[in-house]
């Protein structure tokens, strides 16, 4: 059974991995919030600076849920995929691009007008080929997601996915992510909060609808 051996909830100026809150900065605006905590794990990927905020958040969430338990040198770079979604698309960067066509259109900001940037982004620092796809929903869908994924992995397409939910518009956003590895073969940990019976291991818990949303819907800490 595919199992999930990692995630990361990034909502209310809080970070946490595996249910374990990693970093907090109350009081500041998402901008703020997003340079942060770049700066807390002292990250030196200076593309980050010119990313938007929805690339940003992605990219953060990425990195947490990749930082311990992960042993990326187990796979080929086309066994690794992603699969996002979100409801507001590429909204926060739209308009803002929009206010820049009235003088001088930002190149810069117009790269980032369409959400599937953000899965370039990721890719791109770390050099995951296998397919990927990002959806655009009114509200988070843990059924379309159990099916979508397990039928990546199912048919071998996938390894392991990077999946869940990236939203942001203005200053609302939250990411949850999963680390998703076909029969648990990872060395992933999720904490005593979230797996089965308290127990611990590197098996992680099964991707079903149901621990998808039970992580999806648990309070930072």
């Amino acid at each position: 059974m595919n199992r999930i051996t990692g995630s990361c909830r990034i909502s209310e100026q809080s970070i946490s991995r595996n249910g374990d809150i990693v970093f907090e900065n109350k009081g500041v605006d998402a901008a703020g919030f997003l340079l942060s905590a770049y700066r807390h794990f002292e990250w030196n990927y200076p593309k980050f600076y010119k990313m938007d905020n929805l690339s940003k958040l992605g990219w953060l969430a990425t990195e947490v849920l990749l930082k311990e338990g992960f042993n990326a040198t187990a796979y080929r770079p086309e066994e690794v995929g992603i699969t996002l979604a979100n409801a507001n698309s590429s909204l926060d960067t739209d308009l803002k691009y929009y206010e820049t066509v009235k003088e001088i259109p930002s190149p810069a900001l117009f790269v980032y007008t369409l959400p599937n940037i953000m899965i370039g982004e990721i890719c791109i620092r770390n050099n995951f080929k296998g397919e990927s796809a990002f959806f655009v929903s009114p509200q988070f869908d843990p059924v379309f997601l159990e099916r979508y994924v397990n039928d990546l992995l199912n048919n071998d397409v996938l390894q392991v996915c990077i999946c869940g939910w990236v939203d942001l518009l203005g200053d609302e956003y939250k990411a949850v992510l999963y680390l998703v590895e076909k029969d648990g073969k990872g060395s992933g940990r999720l904490s005593k909060e979230i797996t089965a019976g308290g127990a611990e291991g590197p098996a992680g818990i099964p991707f079903t609808k149901e621990n998808i949303h039970k992580i999806f819907r648990a309070e930072n800490g």
